[in-house]
């Protein structure tokens, strides 16, 4: 597949993994991507997960029909993108590898070598020229790993951008963009906004008209304006949405029972409800919703006077990804001594510009007419 002049897409789709880094779910399957340039002289950009490295040699050899690669570009060293590093340079001896300073050291890890005498080091604006077209290397640290380049192709306008607007699915599955994007990114970039924002500010200099990121489709016009929207609006930890996000962690349901009802009142009132057993409910997709939506309801059954154990995990997971500029209101239950509202707040304590709801629902055991009523007046709070 061209997709610009002298650009081949060499990816593979994978519909054999269960759980992309042995914890997110995707019923979609996933792409990774990779990409031969081809010029006077020609590139091949990233390589692929283990399981499917014969096969993308293969669509190298059918890509460049004959011609020998001249360089690897690695861009990004996690194992889904560099398993192939080590057959390749011994396939195509003459070809050199192009990456980062902090990239090689990796390589030897995973590889035993670090290719010292066919490696060029890719920095902050330097370049390489194929021939009738210059590539431009940036530096992305930290996006998600700290040797990470992306690179330009003056020619096309092409970015090449390493995890960068990726997304979870195959490339042959029929869904919306935005939604596994952010549950990508927040799962797995969300940590690093003022990275991504540093890498958006270097994008903007530059004459982009074509994404080519290492998983999900190419981005190119109105897809391309959405995503870098996106992308801005994410890494800058702002809602994306009006609307509240309910969580809760129930050990006999009467939690749950609240939660539910609290969510029939906001939705009566018209308001976006996005509601979430974290015992069972795909966490990293409540993960998501949490800072899709301006407001967050944590709901969380005391538990050896703490929490219980789903809605501790899933509070890290909130501030491990810097969770910030957002309202959050509290339903705690306790037969005895209720204790997990202010514990649910102290996890959040260190947490940016968040205003926490004055109205806190607290059961002793079960939905009582005292709780029903504060139900009600936080309901009332929130849509005010």
């Amino acid at each position: 597949m061209e997709i610009a002049p002298g650009i081949k897409y060499i990816g593979v789709n994978d519909h054999q993994i269960d759980l992309f880094e042995g914890q997110y779910e995707v019923p979609n399957g996933m792409a990774y991507n990779s990409y031969a340039v081809i010029d006077e002289k020609t590139a091949i950009f990233d390589t692929v997960d283990e399981n499917f490295v014969s096969q993308w040699l293969e669509n190298i050899e059918k890509a460049l029909a004959g011609k020998t690669p001249d360089y690897l570009i690695v861009q990004h060293m996690e194992p889904d993108h560099s398993a192939g590093i080590a057959v390749f340079m011994e396939k195509y001896p003459s070809a050199q590898i192009v990456a980062s300073a902090k990239a090689f050291p990796i390589i030897k890890n995973f590889h035993g070598t670090d290719f010292a005498d066919r490696r060029i080091i890719a920095a902050e604006g330097t370049t390489l020229s194929l021939g009738g077209r210059t590539l431009t290397f940036i530096t992305a640290p930290m996006v998600h790993w700290p040797e990470v380049i992306v690179t330009y192709d003056d020619r096309t306008k092409t970015l090449f951008s390493a995890d960068a607007f990726g997304k979870f699915g195959a490339l042959d599955s029929d869904e919306d963009w935005a939604c596994e994007a952010r549950r990508y990114y927040m799962g797995i970039v969300g940590k690093y906004g003022a990275q991504v924002q540093a890498l958006l500010k270097k994008a903007s200099a530059l004459q982009i008209e074509t994404v080519c990121p290492l998983h999900g489709p190419v981005l190119s016009g109105d897809d391309l304006a959405i995503a870098l929207e996106k992308y801005d609006i994410w890494s800058s930890y702002r809602p994306e949405n009006e609307g509240v996000t309910i969580a809760y962690a129930s050990i006999y349901g009467h939690t749950k029972d609240a939660a539910l009802e609290l969510a029939k009142q906001l939705e009566e009132k018209g308001v976006k409800v996005s509601c979430f057993d974290l015992a069972r409910d795909d966490m990293a997709e409540a993960v998501e919703d949490s800072f899709r939506y301006d407001r967050l309801v944590l709901a969380s059954s005391t538990y050896n006077n703490g929490l219980f154990p789903f809605m501790q995990t899933f509070i890290h997971a909130l501030t491990e990804r810097n969770f910030q500029n957002r309202t959050v209101a509290f339903i705690e239950n306790g037969s005895w001594a209720p204790a997990a509202a202010k514990n649910m707040k102290a996890l959040l304590e260190n947490s940016k510009n968040l205003t926490f709801a004055e109205t806190v629902v607290t059961l002793r055991s079960a939905l009582s007419d005292e709780s029903r009523a504060s139900l009600a007046a936080l309901a009332y709070e929130l849509v005010k």
